[in-house]
Order: C-alpha cells, then structure tokens, then sequence
C-alpha cells in the first residue's frame, strides 16, 4: 500500500510538470561523458547511456552556470530540459551520490570479490529477460510490432534455450535477435508529450515529469513488484541493483573526474539519452547501442 501510494504522488508531478515543454536553443552542451551512474531505483535503473557515451567518447567539461539542458541531436537539433526544482535535484543528487560511495558500492565491491564475473553476469541477463513485459507492452503502445515480435523471440529463446535466461542465445551471430530499449516514457514521447521539468528523486535517480510514468509502468508492469510479502520484493530489487553495480564498478568515478559540474553532466547526458530513444523509435535515426553502468536508469 505504501509503495502504491508513492506511485500516486509521482503521478502527480508527471501531471504536473507535462506543462513545462522544450524549446530551441542555440549552442551545444560542450559535455559528452563517456558513461553514467547516479543512484539506484531499486528497479535496476543503471544510466546506460549506448551511442552517446561509448569508451572511445569524446569528453569535454559542462558548464555549471547552464539553467537546464542544453542537448544536440543526431540531426544537430537542440532541445531544453527545464530544471526549476534545481535546489531540490541538487540535493537528491547529492543524497545518491553518498548512497553510492557509502553503501552500494562497498556492498558492490564485496559481492565482486566472492561471486565471480561469469556468475554476475548470468544474474544480469536473467533479470534484463525478467524485464520483457516492460518493452513489449510498451512496443505494442507505440503500434511498433516490429519491435513487439523481436522482443517475444528474445524471451522465447533466452527462456527456453538459455536456462530461464540466465544466458542470452538470442544475441548469438547465430541468431542475432537484437533487445530493444523501450518504456513508457519513451512512449509517451513517440506519441509528442514533452518531457516536462527535470527531477532527481531520491534513490530512483534521474528523470523528468514525463519519465516519471516510466517508474510507474516499470512498477506495475515488473514480475518482481509483485513478490509478496513487500520486503522480499524490494531485498531482491536491491540485490539486483547490487550485480548491475559490481559489473560498473569505476563508471560513476569517471564521471566525476571528466566533469566540472557532474550534476550538469548527468543532466545533459540524461536528457541527450531520452530523447535518442525517442528519437529512435520514431525512426529518425538508428537506436543507442547498449553500454552504460551504475546506479540510475536501466537500459534494459
């Protein structure tokens, strides 16, 4: 009930924050990190940002006097993500920053050092496979059946064929079922919703008024919100987030090293990312290839 309760505060600031809708802007964010992490959603959110931040990226520095997000397309268009609650986001950013030194990464180190990489790496696919509800339902919502039907042959035969999805056939050169990266926040944006203000909530990480429905399809729409009692569910979303982290160990680091302002940083990034996919799945250009790290928003 409580966490249903949440669900419908944060309803409350998507409807809200819908009203504030993206403009033009003249110049390029300067900032292109190579890869993301800021804070979990408990709900496997690790910033994965393909295409905009691969190894080889180019980085440069952002400039912390920016007032929202100044962000280029692939097609050299530039869109504003409105950040009027830039206090309140600079203060989570700063609560999940601490959650990741002091508590997820420790915890992350001390997983990476007594299960071993091929293991965790099993763990991740089962649970990016337990995820399939989430892209297909919002591949149908986007009328994309293309996209739809790949994804149900990535779950038949990882299932079937790779142990409940502990491996991944399906990515094989064999049979190169590619995974498709879509939510309900990207649906929403296909269909022209603007993203509204940007948000940092605690915990879940980055997001914006209109990605805010995102936590909630992802919510009702995840087997694993629905293990009962509560706490069961939420100590094996936290474990989850523990083997996505231990796979990303150092991302978030590099952020804050490349970064003059690694809050603007992630911003930029963040809204660069989002509308990439949008962007995608409109077709208007080729979708993100995954990479991408830590605590924040999942990929998958």
């Amino acid at each position: 009930m409580k966490r249903l309760w949440f669900q419908i505060l944060l309803l409350a600031f998507l409807a809200v924050g819908c009203a504030h809708r993206s403009s033009p802007v003249s110049s390029p964010s300067s900032f292109q990190p190579r890869l993301i992490v800021v804070a979990s959603n408990l709900e496997q959110m690790p910033l994965k940002f393909p295409g905009l931040m691969g190894k080889a990226a180019e980085e440069s520095a952002g400039d912390p006097a920016t007032s929202g997000d100044q962000t280029e397309t692939e097609e050299g268009k530039m869109t504003t993500l409105s950040d009027p609650l830039e206090p309140f986001n600079r203060a989570m950013f700063q609560f999940n920053d601490k959650l990741y030194f002091w508590v997820l990464k420790p915890v992350a180190q001390g997983y990476n050092k007594v299960v071993p990489e091929v293991a965790r790496v099993s763990v991740d696919h089962f649970f990016a496979n337990l995820r399939f509800p989430i892209r297909f339902v919002s591949c149908i919502l986007q009328a994309d059946f293309g996209c739809a039907g790949t994804e149900l042959g990535r779950f038949t035969v990882n299932t079937v064929w790779g142990v409940g999805g502990l491996l991944d056939p399906a990515s094989s050169k064999e049979l190169n079922i590619p995974k498709r990266q879509a939510d309900l926040g990207q649906t929403l944006g296909v269909y022209g919703l603007e993203p509204g203000f940007y948000i940092v909530w605690p915990i879940l990480g980055p997001s914006s008024a209109r990605d805010t429905a995102k936590i909630v399809g992802d919510y009702f729409l995840y087997p694993v919100s629905y293990i009962n009692p509560w706490y069961q569910s939420l100590g094996v979303s936290a474990y989850e987030e523990v083997n996505d982290t231990s796979l990303r160990i150092g991302d978030y680091e590099s952020l804050k090293e490349a970064a003059i302002d690694p809050y603007v940083a992630l911003r930029d990034a963040y809204a660069q990312y989002r509308q990439g996919l949008i962007e995608a799945a409109r077709g208007k250009s080729a979708p993100p290839k995954p990479g991408g790290v830590g605590l924040g928003e999942s990929g998958r």
